[in-house]
């Protein structure tokens, strides 16, 4: 079980593929059988939530990446080129009248 648990260790994905609730019930049933102390058992779990955190934040740096990318593609105009303009519209009404 610990070579199973290694292996979900060394894919990053083990905290994305089940809940931490999940996990817990899967560890205490381990130190239960006696196939982990209760200290490997909390080391595993702290290893898996880490591991999920740092996974999730590398996926939200990249969908910001390919976000900004793909903003830059399209050439749209920002907020403060919308802004801008919306005051530039307005002064020149202003001055029409």
């Amino acid at each position: 079980m610990k070579n199973v648990l290694s292996q979900i260790f060394s894919l990053g994905v083990g905290a994305a593929v089940t809940t931490k609730e999940q996990m817990e019930k899967v560890f205490e049933d381990l130190v239960a059988k006696g196939e982990l102390s209760r200290a490997e058992s909390k080391e595993m779990m702290e290893q898996l939530t880490e591991k999920g955190s740092q996974a999730k934040r590398d996926l939200d740096h990249r969908v910001t990446l390919l976000v900004n990318k793909t903003l830059k593609e399209l050439n749209l105009a920002s907020q403060n080129e919308v802004d801008a303009l919306k005051r530039r519209i307005e002064l020149l009404e202003q001055r029409l009248h």
